[in-house]
């Protein structure tokens, strides 16, 4: 069985085409940097440039399913499309211009299916983790283990969001990352009441997006060469984060953009994800951060693939 699965993000349109064969056997990957929520994510609004880039983002996506020809198609869209207020009129033009038939799915379901995606690429075990996905329009969080989730939820604190609310100076000020913080800190209330019931609880693992940045930026200035992504998960020297934390707040937009390791489509808001990364670990007694190389995506061809999904 071959299986299409299409993750209309805020940020960030995946397509990934597999087949169940064992092991499982990747046909095709493609990412493109669509920034479905840019100018308008705050009003809840796709603004008509970015409904462009949408459709022409799914427009390439459906001549490569056409050749492929996958058993199944599966397409998500998250916060973007579910807040704005011309998301609808974007999923009809999508499946009308391209065939591609995008279903809504809510913040619980995203949060599961980025723990299926993180299950697939890491070995967890009976001890509880913080899974953390930065997205552009939500974060999402994840307090489980290898066989149960017992917590989830979606907070409106999306990198994109958050730029678009707060619009921060180029650098960005002291007072406006402290203003930001606070915001962070007051929106996510329930998350901390609810760490504080797992104390023992000492890593997080962030899902792809903008952790493979981090990692991907201390690889270049501390081993000096691209991460060569060999494995699906990584390791992320804390200290070393905290050292470029420092960097990024201090980084204009045109420094970023000759920064080693920092993709184009991150430019803008890895600054706004190193905030919200840094008010978790700094808040809740995380000693240890690991990559997830698999996030959303993969969790939906795992459910796909697992639990006949429609």
């Amino acid at each position: 069985m071959i299986v299409a699965v299409v993750d209309c993000g805020t940020n960030t349109f995946h397509l990934l085409i597999a087949s169940d064969e064992q092991p499982q056997k990747i046909l095709y990957k493609k990412n493109l940097a669509v920034k479905l929520g840019q100018g308008g994510i705050a009003g809840h609004i796709i603004t008509d440039e970015a409904f462009k880039r949408g459709i022409e983002a799914l427009k390439e996506f459906s001549q490569v399913i056409d050749k492929i020809r996958p058993d199944k198609v599966v397409a998500y869209g998250t916060a973007a499309l579910r807040k704005a207020q011309n998301g609808n009129d974007f999923i009809l033009e999508a499946k009308s211009k391209t065939g591609i038939e995008i279903q809504l799915i809510d913040g619980l379901k995203e949060a599961e299916l980025i723990y299926h995606g993180v299950r697939q690429a890491m070995p967890l075990t009976e001890k509880k983790i913080l899974i953390m996905d930065i997205g552009g329009g939500s974060v999402e969080f994840i307090i489980a283990n290898r066989d149960t989730i017992f917590y989830r939820h979606s907070f409106e604190l999306g990198a994109a969001l958050l730029l678009d609310k707060f619009k921060p100076s180029d650098p960005i000020t002291e007072e406006e990352t402290q203003q930001i913080k606070e915001y962070i800190l007051k929106e996510t209330t329930p998350l901390f009441d609810e760490l504080n019931k797992h104390p023992e609880m000492d890593t997080l693992i962030g899902s792809a997006g903008s952790f493979e940045t981090f990692a991907e930026i201390i690889s270049e200035k501390y081993d000096h060469h691209p991460l060569e992504y060999k494995e699906k998960f990584y390791d992320i020297n804390l200290n070393r984060y905290e050292q470029v934390h420092e960097l990024l707040l201090q980084s204009t937009t045109a420094e970023r953009k000759r920064m080693k390791g920092v993709v184009d489509m991150r430019v803008d808001m890895i600054v706004i994800a190193s905030i919200l990364l840094h008010c978790v670990i700094h808040t809740a007694p995380i000693k240890n951060i690991k990559l997830s190389t698999y996030a959303l995506k993969e969790g939906m061809l795992y459910f796909a693939f697992n639990k006949n999904l429609k």
